[in-house]
């Protein structure tokens, strides 16, 4: 029997986020106050008391679940995880809770992943849309056969796959799949194409600044998004962190490949539940709770 930590990303943010461990847990709120000065504004201000609008900020969302992820784990008695797995921004948050990462390393990478992605964004107008109740090899068939750029990105669970690219390949794939027989083609209130070519200028952005880190040799393996396998080895996780801007989430993937390596019992460490959901649809046996 074994314990995964799971982590979640960009999405799971909600106002007033953290502002219960900032003023419980003299701990915490050293994080909190440690975070504001490395980032040169305060972010815990936007994360207790801001609104939903200005949370949705790329540069302001990835630092702030970032944050509640981090601090709430090192909040837990006895953290002792077995193996750690991120959504998308949330695998920085589990490489920090195992250790590759020190805190200041991971949040001032978060920071610059947000800050270019959001660039990337503003240069390449794009979208995302949730195709719901088709089998994934249908989806990527689909987004193959259209002449623009829309690729399979999040494979959240079975029959819930996010598809990313420019605004018009996006609209004619969900059409294209509604016709196909998808019981939902919703578009995504995002910044852009995550997770496709088109966080290409992002992912040679960030490079430089993962290559110049210290990764350390990890506590526990992580399941990184773009294997879906475990890995320990820092430089293998450095390469598969700068492949994820581009490459696609396989959350599916990982949490089948954590429970055939011994997961029983799935914690999720951040804000909301989203996790915890999609760990039930991927497999029913499992125990899930929220930290």
């Amino acid at each position: 029997m074994k314990t995964a930590y799971v982590f979640p990303g960009q999405g799971a943010q909600f106002s007033g986020m953290g502002k219960d461990l900032y003023e419980s847990n003299a701990d915490a709120k050293q994080l909190f106050e440690r975070a504001n000065e490395i980032l040169g504004f305060r972010i815990s201000d936007i994360m207790f008391e801001g609104s939903d609008e200005a949370l949705k900020e790329t540069k302001v969302t990835q630092p702030a679940v970032f944050l509640h992820s981090v601090i709430l784990a090192q909040t837990i008695a006895n953290f002792k995880p077995d193996m750690v797995a991120g959504h998308s921004l949330g695998e920085l948050s589990a490489l920090v809770a195992n250790k590759t990462l020190s805190f200041e390393d991971g949040l001032q990478l978060v920071y610059k992943r947000a800050l270019a992605m959001q660039k990337a964004c503003e240069m390449n107008p794009s979208t995302m849309a949730a195709i719901l109740g088709l089998d994934d090899n249908v989806v990527e068939a689909a987004c193959q056969g259209i002449d623009d750029v829309v690729v399979a990105a999040n494979y959240n669970c079975p029959g819930q796959l996010v598809i990313s690219g420019s605004n018009s390949g996006v609209e004619t794939a969900c059409e294209v799949l509604k016709e196909k027989g998808a019981k939902r083609a919703l578009l995504l209130p995002v910044g852009g194409a995550f997770h496709s070519p088109l966080m290409e200028p992002a992912r040679q952005e960030l490079q430089d600044a993962i290559e110049a880190t210290a990764f350390q040799q990890p506590t526990c393996p992580v399941y990184q998004n773009v294997t879906a396998s475990a890995v320990s080895d820092p430089d293998q996780i450095k390469t598969n962190l700068i492949a994820q801007l581009t490459a696609p989430v396989r959350w599916t993937q990982s949490v089948q490949q954590m429970v055939a390596d011994g997961a029983t019992h799935f914690v999720e460490v951040g804000p909301g539940k989203v996790l915890s959901g999609l760990v039930k649809k991927i497999h029913r046996e499992a125990e899930v709770s929220q930290a």
